[in-house]
């Protein structure tokens, strides 16, 4: 009996090839048409290799910013395609369907040196996020979720210092793919697209191999979940306050006990969201 595969796919924009300035990244900027572009091949590729390897269907999170980036003519028909935003576990919604997953595009960790466009979900409003005293980046963050459900992740394409930091040390299982290295936040080199398409092909094969092998396992993290945020400005604690529960430690830091990673991540979530509207509402005064 041959069972059916359905894979998921996360596609961040940060960590994409060639991705170097701020106006790549939002709905108005200047060079925003190039990077849907690059990150719609890559997605597009990874999904063609997948289906060869025997996934009969791919679900695809939009998970960038407003989460409307791919472009979708090109889609293929076993290929659904999640958009907008919020929604209920922002990067990974319905990865509890899936039987494994892959994250492209992603970057690393605020604070990491030399690494472009670092940070941790919202940077305009999160200094650092830990979970169980660990200092977590969003791939670990989406990969605790994955695990949670049981599906590993198989694959991390993106910026190469949370590939050689948080993927080596904590997935070493995962297949990585180098999309850029960087020199700076706002500088980094990367290879061609068609040897990125070349490196792709070869890493999903690997990934599916390993699979298929049980060479790869799902991460996870003990329960109960202590989360713990220290947020850009007092502000944003000052809001997160008035949440049950949870726990002012200084100016900026507040802790919340989760009775799982879900609860975890989509408190974070909203205080995230949160923290945005306060800015809006201190730009008004």
């Amino acid at each position: 009996m041959v069972i059916a595969l359905k894979a998921f796919i996360s596609v961040d924009l940060e960590g994409m090839p060639h991705i170097v300035s701020s106006s790549h990244l939002s709905l108005g900027g200047s060079l925003y048409n190039e990077a849907r572009k690059i990150a719609t091949k890559i997605t597009l590729i990874t999904a063609d290799e997948l289906h060869k390897r025997g996934f009969e269907e791919i679900l695809i999170a939009d998970s960038h910013g407003p989460m409307i980036n791919l472009l979708v003519e090109d889609l293929p028909e076993y290929a659904e395609l999640i958009r907008g935003s919020p929604r209920p576990l922002s990067m990974v919604s319905w990865i509890e369907e899936c039987d494994v997953a892959l994250f492209l595009g992603y970057h690393a960790k605020a604070g990491t040196m030399k690494s472009t466009f670092d940070h941790t979900y919202s940077g305009a409003s999160i200094f650092k996020v830990e979970l169980n005293g660990v200092e977590a980046s969003e791939f670990l963050l989406n990969s605790w979720v994955a695990g949670y459900h049981d599906i590993p992740v198989i694959l991390v394409a993106g910026e190469e210092k949370l590939l050689e930091e948080d993927v080596k040390k904590y997935a070493p299982w995962a297949e990585r793919v180098i999309l850029k290295r960087s020199a700076s936040r706002y500088a980094a080199r990367s290879p061609s697209m068609k040897m990125i398409e070349k490196m792709l092909r070869e890493s999903v094969n690997n990934a599916v191999t390993k699979f298929r092998n049980r060479e790869v396992k799902p991460l996870k993290i003990d329960e109960p979940v202590e989360l713990k945020i220290t947020f850009m400005r007092s502000s944003f604690a000052d809001a997160a306050s008035l949440l049950p529960r949870l726990d002012r430690l200084d100016g900026r830091t507040v802790k919340y006990e989760a009775k799982n990673i879900i609860e975890a991540y989509k408190v974070f979530q909203l205080l995230a969201l949160v923290s945005s509207a306060i800015s809006q509402i201190a730009q008004r005064r």
